[in-house]
């Protein structure tokens, strides 16, 4: 197989995969689809490559919407600018092979505490405080509406959770992306 339908499959595979444990681990709570997302997009960037972690960085948020996991459309581009920085930390820091050990856990807790932060900032700090009209006026605010309830769910979601599921899955990738190596005979 050459290495061209050997990537679009593997990359449609990870993010049929990731569509999957979205649709089924929904009623299982943020910490649950968060950690399964996060593990899908750190075996893409170190099994795959960075352009199979990115494909499936961006096209996510948008399924993520679809299914109703997403809490709202302006959340979906927060949402891939952080998997996209997360996917392309890890790829850059623990590198696509992943042979010096060390930095395979340096890449998880630098491009999980990244992802954080851009989302935090992003959707706490900037969504959620244009919705108020908190920052930058009253008028401002009234482009971007979302309903109080959705003000007040926001911050919860796009705060620490964001973290923990991002460190969890990206050590889950650590584990699994030796074994889909040694599976597919490929070092």
């Amino acid at each position: 197989m050459s290495k061209k339908i050997r990537y679009i499959t593997e990359t449609a595979v990870l993010l049929a995969l990731l569509v999957a444990l979205q649709a089924v681990t929904k009623p299982l709570g943020q910490l649950v689809t968060g950690s399964c997302v996060n593990a899908v997009l750190a075996v893409a960037a170190l099994f795959t490559g960075l352009g199979g972690g990115l494909t499936i960085a961006l096209i996510s948020p948008v399924c993520a919407f679809l299914l109703g996991i997403a809490p709202n459309f302006v959340t979906v581009l927060p949402i891939m600018l952080g998997n996209a920085i997360y996917v392309t930390l890890l790829y850059v820091i623990a590198g696509r092979e992943g042979k010096r050990f060390w930095r395979q856990p340096v890449a998880v807790a630098v491009a999980a505490g990244a992802k954080f932060a851009l989302l935090y900032l992003l959707v706490v700090k900037v969504i959620c405080g244009v919705a108020s009209g908190a920052l930058l006026g009253k008028k401002l605010g009234d482009i971007v509406v979302l309903a109080p309830p959705m003000l007040n769910m926001l911050p919860t979601t796009f705060a620490w959770p964001q973290l923990f599921t991002a460190l969890i899955g990206g050590a889950a990738a650590l584990l699994l992306v030796p074994v889909l190596r040694k599976a597919l005979h490929r070092n």
